[in-house]
């Protein structure tokens, strides 16, 4: 079994996810206004379900995942964020890169939330997976999470069109510069 850690930040904890987290996972999915720049569309619960469980699964093949970030002091579920491989079908490739995500839950955004739970995140994953490629891709018009990857030092690398939508894929230089 694999150890899936746990980091604090000032406001912030991320961590394993948990079956009863499922409920706030669906809704915040569920939500028009977290799917606007991350698929377009609103998922099922079955929908939800799937991703869920990829999200765990993601761990026990890579050594690598995503975490929940919860309200460091109150736990309340704000989203989830970290890293995958998800072998999605675009030119240029992003298999063997370690993808990095985030999606916050509509009470989270505009906080820099994300941000503050991706440099824990990175920290992690460049002390564990040095020298590894990291990548990240970004609907053209989610100006907010460009933002984001620029600040963790992701830099534009294409352009590429996703399921049918304009994406920005970026890298990042493991140990590479926030801002």
């Amino acid at each position: 079994m694999i150890d899936i850690p746990t980091l604090e930040t000032p406001r912030l904890r991320l961590r394993p996810y948990r079956l009863d987290d499922f409920t706030d996972y669906a809704r915040m999915w569920a939500d028009p206004a977290v799917v606007r720049f991350i698929g377009g569309t609103p998922l099922s619960r079955e929908a939800a379900w799937i991703r869920f469980l990829r999200q765990i699964g993601v761990w026990y093949h890579f050594g690598f995942g995503f975490f929940v970030v919860e309200d460091r002091t109150d736990g309340t579920f704000f989203g989830e964020c970290g890293f995958h491989e998800l072998r999605r079908a675009i030119v240029p490739s992003l298999e063997g890169t370690i993808e990095c995500g985030w999606g916050l839950a509509a009470i989270a955004q505009g906080r820099g939330l994300a941000r503050e739970a991706m440099e824990a995140a990175l920290v992690w994953c460049d002390a564990h997976h040095p020298g590894r490629r990291q990548t990240c891709m970004i609907s053209t018009g989610n100006t907010p999470s460009i933002a984001v990857a620029t600040k963790l030092g992701f830099r534009e690398f294409a352009r590429s069109d996703h399921h049918g939508d304009p994406v920005i894929l970026m890298e990042r230089t493991a140990g590479g510069v926030t801002g």
